[in-house]
């Protein structure tokens, strides 16, 4: 059965060897495409693109350990999270009425029902 989807914004520190797969598993974990690869000074970074109401995201590779909080909203949590699963992301505990996730670079997420479906940015419908 289908369900929906969306986040807000943020960046995203990866403690990685592998900025490109940490793009990638961001890129579909969120259903936002991936930008050029930037390097500026010593910062590297992904730019994430199209992304709802055009909010700020990046996946930054950093030296200290991999680290945000982002909540992703959905009408059917375990169909999200399952969806994550599959991405390579792992459950980590349900709480109350959410899962608590982990990425596979190390970043502590909450998959949570969606509460204004009618505001905002239009959730991505996922089959």
């Amino acid at each position: 059965m289908a369900h929906r989807s969306r986040l807000a914004g943020f960046i995203i520190d990866c403690q990685t060897g592998d900025l490109d797969a940490a793009a990638t598993f961001w890129s579909g974990a969120l259903g936002v495409g991936v930008g050029e690869h930037e390097v500026e000074g010593d910062a590297e970074y992904f730019p994430l693109v199209d992304t709802p109401g055009d909010l700020h995201i990046e996946v930054q590779k950093v030296a200290h350990p991999s680290r945000v909080h982002l909540d992703i909203e959905s009408d059917d949590v375990d169909a999200e999270a399952a969806r994550l699963e599959a991405l390579g992301a792992k459950k980590v505990a349900f709480v109350k009425r959410w899962w608590v996730m982990e990425a596979p670079t190390g970043q502590r997420f909450c998959v949570v029902r969606m509460k204004h479906p009618e505001r905002g940015a239009p959730p991505r419908e996922w089959p």
